[in-house]
């Protein structure tokens, strides 16, 4: 099983960027998918990480924290096993490692990328 986070960088504030995250080893069209974050100086504790969003099997349902509400939308596209995250008006406190996460009874993370919102 393995999930792979792709998209992150350097951006301006008022920017775009979209993440991507790869699947293998598991069907993705079985699990919820989310992604979470996590600010710089914070423990590398799954605690500390914040939820940005979910979308729900086969992409019917989805939510977001209130802080990306209308400023981000998550996305999967199963039959190519990849889920999506595109950020728009990004502003510094976007500022933060990024994981995919895949839920089931089973729970998997990727390694993340990281998104920096910087002049």
């Amino acid at each position: 099983v393995q999930l792979v986070e792709s998209g992150g960088g350097l951006v301006q504030p008022g920017g775009s960027l979209r993440l991507s995250c790869a699947a293998s080893g598991f069907n993705l069209g079985w699990f919820a998918m989310s992604w979470f974050r996590q600010a710089p100086g914070k423990e590398h504790r799954l605690v500390e990480r914040e939820l940005v969003a979910t979308v729900s099997p086969g992409g019917k349902f989805t939510h977001y924290a209130d802080s990306v509400k209308g400023r981000f939308t998550i996305f999967r596209d199963d039959s190519k096993s990849m889920v999506y995250l595109q950020m728009d008006s990004l502003n510094a406190d976007d500022t933060a490692l990024y994981y995919c996460q895949a839920s089931k009874t089973q729970t998997y993370w990727g390694q993340g990328t990281l998104v920096i919102v910087s002049s």
